[in-house]
């Protein structure tokens, strides 16, 4: 998994982290938790920019969602 996995990053945060608010997280942290994840890889070539840790930011969002909604 590297940074333009997008989608799967956002899945992984919200199974990780299931308490922490995905509005409240600064991305300078947001790029450290995604770091921090099993399996996670920087690819040259692809570093991290704003506009990536937005859209993981929204993924996360969305998962964090789908997973409060299978668990009602």
């Amino acid at each position: 998994m590297h940074w333009l996995d997008v989608e799967e990053i956002g899945g992984a945060l919200a199974e990780r982290h299931p308490q922490a608010d995905p509005f409240a997280v600064r991305f300078t942290e947001l790029k450290r938790m995604v770091e921090a994840l099993p399996g996670f890889r920087e690819e040259a070539g692809h570093p991290a920019n704003e506009r990536i840790l937005e859209t993981i930011q929204k993924h996360w969002i969305e998962a964090r969602e789908e997973l409060r909604e299978d668990n009602k």
